[in-house]
């Protein structure tokens, strides 16, 4: 079995300069390829309609004003929410979980729940609610043999929470939780639901108005799309509860010397001058998921996962990060080499053998510190990945092993980068 789709629609798997071989890209987990059919429509809007949705009259705001909507609905209609409304483009996850933290009516004392392998998007801003607002913010410990405990979290429930806020699939060990399952559970308890849906996204087909959560928020970098792209969802009369994170231009019905009147959802949490190439281009990426069906992703990952699992679980010192099995841990391959640094182990598979991987605490600081780990190596595959890319990143794991005697450590040999 080969990729998913035709490498050459994405320019990035080239060979460069004296390569014989294009990169094995297995990044995807922090950002995914681009093919040209995007390039093609962020360069479309700036060649073709550069204007302003929303506020000119000219050909070309009026052009990329119809366009600027037309993409809203090609999302409403590719993630079933129930209305074009229910969707405010955003610039990425991070900013539509801080739309909701920010805009929620919290009063002091509610408790928000989160797991203990949140990205730091979905930790941090609670933390700060928690000194400003008085919040109180609750961990929800999650088990390593296995993607969820149903029981730890009713017990978290029954004290009493306003919002439950959780990854949707981890970023730092793969797994997926039981969506449904948690709304269905939160709901009984009163509790509202917002879901970091930047690992789900891209790798399984979303039914959000069957899923029931109150808020998803997703990027669309990680799914085939530009940089600065995302999506917040709010279920029907959510939005209207939600105060924006900004005010300005494009959110006001009208304004005077006194006061101002906000436009409904979606458009008064869409401030000020909106990404409308970027927006244009992750159309462009849902077109052609949908092309390729998003149903056939799932099955893909697992292979991978396997190849991996298979040739590297029994290897000396080497220690897989997440639940045992290879179906519990999606698109993600986090692993632990004894006696090497995982900014090590990147930069020896990136030199030696043109393999791209991530390195370091994958923005979840909270729950490497809490361990007393420095990071790991992540391997992440996507659509364009192949069973040559996997082969690549093996030989050259177990190249590596064979040079680090067992019981030894090293340091890292690079700068510690930005962890988020």
């Amino acid at each position: 079995m080969t990729s998913l789709v035709p490498r050459s629609d994405f320019p990035a798997l080239r060979p460069r300069g004296s390569e014989e071989l294009a990169p094995a890209y297995l990044d995807s987990a922090c950002m995914s390829l681009v093919p040209q059919d995007v390039l093609q429509a962020v360069s479309e809007y700036y060649t073709e309609h550069p204007g302003c949705a929303g506020r000119s009259v000219h050909r070309w705001a009026e052009e990329v004003s119809r366009r600027y909507e037309e993409a809203r609905e090609v999302f409403a209609r590719f993630f079933h929410a129930p209305d074009p409304e229910h969707l405010v483009h955003t610039r990425n996850t991070t900013e539509g979980i801080n739309l909701v933290a920010r805009g929620f009516p919290f009063e002091k004392g509610d408790r928000v729940l989160v797991s203990d392998r949140e990205h730091n998007s979905n930790l941090v801003v609670w933390q700060y609610l928690a000194q400003e607002k008085g919040i109180r913010l609750e961990i929800l410990p999650l088990p390593d043999d296995r993607p969820f405990d149903a029981e730890a979290f009713e017990s978290a429930l029954a004290k009493g929470v306003r919002l439950v806020s959780l990854f949707h699939s981890s970023n730092l060990d793969g797994r997926t939780l039981p969506a449904k399952e948690i709304v269905e559970r939160a709901h009984d308890h009163g509790a509202q639901v917002l879901f970091d849906g930047s690992q789900a996204a891209p790798h399984e087909a979303l039914d959000l108005a069957h899923l029931g959560a109150d808020y998803y928020a997703l990027s669309f970098h990680k799914m085939l799309g530009p940089t600065g792209t995302g999506l917040l969802y709010g279920a029907p009369g959510r939005l209207e509860g939600l105060a924006p994170l900004l005010r300005g231009g494009e959110t006001v019905a009208w304004s005077d010397y006194g006061a101002h009147e906000l436009l409904p959802p979606p458009h008064r949490f869409e401030a000020g001058l909106q990404n409308y190439a970027g927006v244009l281009g992750a159309r462009a990426a849902v077109d052609y998921l949908q092309r390729l069906g998003m149903e056939r992703i799932p099955a893909h990952h697992l292979r991978l996962q396997k190849q991996a699992t298979e040739a590297l679980q029994d290897l000396p010192g080497l220690r897989i990060l997440g639940p045992p099995r290879p179906e519990d841990r999606g698109s993600i391959f986090a692993f632990v080499l004894e006696g090497v640094h995982a900014h090590d182990v990147a930069i020896f598979l990136d030199e030696g053998h043109g393999v791209l991987v991530r390195s370091g605490m994958n923005c979840v600081h909270s729950w490497y510190r809490s361990r007393g780990l420095d990071g790991n190596a992540r391997a992440s595959f996507y659509v364009y990945t192949e069973e040559k890319d996997v082969d690549r990143f093996i030989a050259g794991v177990r190249e590596l092993r064979g040079h680090v005697k067992l019981g030894t450590a090293t340091g890292p040999s690079a700068p510690a980068r930005r962890e988020g």
